[in-house]
């Protein structure tokens, strides 16, 4: 019984490697095999999204949620184009992206965390604000602002700096893409600031019992606010990485569905959406589980407009798995 016991709890508490696996194994049958190459490309298409679910997995950890995140993607990653276009400057374009998702997370915080704003609903309406303002901008600002285009954002080629902004967002460090590797360095930083730092323990507090944490000194509301703009800031991140990668924002198209994306990749990752439970860790897998998936429907030329029917069946089974194996674990222990 201890023995099945002690893969019970396995199951349940990495549940995101065990899943991982299992999609990875099924692509590697489909496909043929896995080269180097092919591993490699999972980092980068896993990273945009990836950043922004390590957000989602904190705010998620306080027991909320952000439907605005592939509305907010649209809009910094066009307001940064335009950024570059007139500064022709890398780290201006930076600075920018973090800056201005910041904002729009810090908005979020302050609608969700001060004026007690349903997160759902919060984030529901700004989803529709930000893709808004976004599409309307493009239509109405000037066309050499986004690149001489009518209905999307693009980089000036002409500009002196496109060239090895665009090479750095395709670029590779010892055949590991960059994008990867910030994926990665920002996937180990958070999984610092979440199990060594005392913010991070009380964000699993305000998750795990909102008012014992607030019993015990912690400003539920500060939290909040810093998470959705740790969120933003991410989303600042990803905006900039996506048009590294792509040189252009489609306001209409870019990050549509990356909220339900980010918050899949924080459930396959085996966090809790009731707050409190889960590693950062996860989010990482759980992005590249997605990726993966999209690359088996690839790989069987399945039609592609039955891709999210099919994450959706899996995001179900993982919910479930998440459900039912600490019933097991708890009657397991009683035996």
């Amino acid at each position: 019984m201890k023995n099945k016991s002690g893969f019970t709890r396995f199951l349940g508490e990495y549940s995101y490697i065990f899943v991982f696996v299992i999609i990875l194994i099924v692509y590697m049958i489909t496909n043929n095999g896995i080269t180097w190459p092919a591993a490699m490309n999972i980092f980068r298409h896993s990273a945009a999204v990836g950043i922004i679910a390590v957000g989602m997995g904190m705010i998620c950890l306080t027991g909320d949620i952000d439907l605005s995140v592939g509305s907010m993607l649209a809009i910094v990653s066009g307001f940064s184009v335009v950024i570059f276009n007139v500064t022709n400057s890398v780290l201006l374009t930076l600075l920018f992206s973090l800056a201005f998702g910041a904002v729009l997370g810090l908005l979020n915080g302050l609608l969700v965390g001060r004026l007690e704003i349903p997160a759902f609903i919060a984030t529901l309406a700004t989803m529709l604000i930000f893709r808004s303002l976004s599409q309307y901008f493009c239509q109405h600002i000037g066309k050499e602002l986004i690149g001489g285009g009518s209905s999307v954002y693009k980089m000036v080629n002409a500009n002196s700096q496109y060239k090895p902004f665009y090479d750095f967002g395709n670029g590779k460090l010892f055949t590991v893409p960059n994008v990867g590797l910030i994926l990665i360095a920002i996937t180990v930083l958070f999984v610092y600031i979440s199990t060594s730092t005392k913010f991070g323990k009380k964000v699993y507090a305000v998750g795990s019992n909102p008012k014992a944490a607030l019993m015990t000194g912690i400003s539920v509301p500060h939290i909040k606010v810093v998470v959705f703009t740790i969120t933003g800031l991410l989303v600042g991140l990803a905006s900039f990485v996506w048009i590294g990668m792509n040189a252009s924002s489609d306001p209409a198209t870019t990050g549509n569905s990356y909220e339900m994306y980010a918050i899949s990749a924080v459930v396959l990752g085996g966090i809790s959406m009731s707050g409190g439970k889960g590693r950062i860790l996860g989010v990482l897998f759980g992005a590249m589980s997605y990726t993966v998936i999209d690359k088996i429907i690839v790989a069987l030329k399945m039609d592609s407009l039955i891709n999210n029917a099919i994450k959706g069946v899996i995001l179900l089974v993982v919910i479930a798995i998440q459900i039912v194996t600490p019933k097991i674990r708890e009657k397991l222990r009683k035996a």
